[in-house]
């Protein structure tokens, strides 16, 4: 299990390291939002509507292995396998999406934000690695920040805490909050040589909080 995190952690790195050389450093976009809602223990954030390039990965129910090969397949992408054989910029976070014990949702899958240069039109992934272009609409996420390392044997108490405070703020205050039970989220924000203040988030879908989503 280490192994596949350090191989995960090195060509996340490389990446990084790649596209911001040894003089310059330039900010990695992510996309954007607002917070609508803020807790001592979670956010509620309206985002933007946006693109992603998606990895579905199966055969395997490990959050780590099924990161680490979905973003294999995005660095391939990002460093030229693709029609114009053009350089793609990282993007942050990495989103691995998991599906729920009662979900009828088969699989993982690791993403990456487009970057709003292409005009919703990035450059088309090659067949074999079995990439998608993901559109999404306006949308609230309900989200815990964690640090250090997310991995198999962390996550899921993360899941269940951010899911206890949504249940526990809704019913102090009475609110119809529906949330998406289908999948959960895993953004990750550091590339391995950020051992310390590491940025991990939870993400998990939700709606009703205003009209807007």
């Amino acid at each position: 299990m280490e192994t596949t995190l350090m191989c995960f952690l090195y060509y996340l790195f490389i990446t990084i390291c790649y596209f911001f050389g040894n003089s310059v450093v330039h900010a990695i976009e992510s996309p954007k939002y607002i917070v609508i809602q803020s807790e001592s223990d979670f956010q509620i954030r309206l985002y933007n509507e946006s693109s992603w390039i998606s990895a579905p990965s199966s055969g395997t129910n490990s959050f780590e292995q099924s990161t680490k090969t979905g973003f294999h397949r995005l660095y391939q992408y990002i460093h030229g396998a693709n029609l114009n054989s053009s350089k793609v910029a990282i993007t942050a976070p990495i989103l691995t999406r998991i599906p729920s014990s009662t979900s009828s949702e088969i699989g993982y899958s690791v993403r990456m934000y487009v970057s709003p240069h292409f005009q919703g039109k990035p450059p088309q992934p090659n067949a074999e690695l079995k990439l998608q272009l993901e559109k999404w609409k306006t949308q609230c996420i309900a989200v815990r920040k964690f640090s250090g390392y997310a991995k198999d044997d962390n996550i899921n108490k993360e899941i269940e805490a951010l899911v206890t405070s949504l249940n526990k703020h809704l019913d102090e205050t009475s609110t119809i909050i529906q949330q998406d039970t289908s999948s959960y989220t895993i953004a990750q924000y550091n590339a391995s040589f950020h051992n310390a203040e590491r940025v991990n988030e939870v993400w998990i879908k939700v709606s009703g909080f205003r009209t807007d989503c």
